[in-house]
């Protein structure tokens, strides 16, 4: 679908007003209809995108734009921001029972010197739990067991 020819009226207004006969002389000879209905074809799509329009003319080039320069301009411009999602909500009960099998570690309590996560993803590893290989292999380090060693 075309673009609007009030719209082609404005953007030609603008540039019109940007640079002057400049503008205007590149068509001079042709009807000034045929040269609109023009970049009226050329621009379809963008009416849906009148924010690449704007963009377009505040970026313009030092010399008048041809329609496809100026439609290469719009192409330019950055996408619409997104919407933007709300964090979700922790579960309290889940952050409850996160933070009373941290609480050794967070008092200073723990007897593995401070390394029972480590402890704990290696005896899950072993009792058959499914396990990460990242999450295995960074334990092990942690606990100086070798690979395929046990603890």
């Amino acid at each position: 679908m075309s673009l609007p020819a009030d719209w082609i009226d404005k953007i030609f207004t603008k540039l019109t007003l940007a640079y002057g006969r400049d503008f205007l002389g590149r068509w001079e000879g042709l009807e000034e209809s045929a040269v609109k209905a023009d970049w009226s074809h050329e621009l379809a799509g963008f009416e849906s995108h009148p924010d690449a329009i704007a963009y377009a003319l505040a970026h313009l080039p030092i010399k008048p734009p041809t329609v496809l320069e100026f439609r290469a301009i719009a192409r330019l411009a950055p996408p619409p921001p997104l919407p933007r999602l709300e964090a979700p909500r922790a579960d309290p009960q889940r952050v409850a029972e996160a933070l009373q099998r941290l609480g050794p570690i967070l008092q200073g309590t723990s007897t593995r010197g401070g390394k029972d996560w480590a402890h704990a993803i290696v005896n899950r590893a072993m009792s058959g739990e499914r396990v990460t290989p990242n999450s295995l292999r960074v334990a092990r380090e942690a606990l100086g067991i070798p690979k395929g060693g046990r603890p």
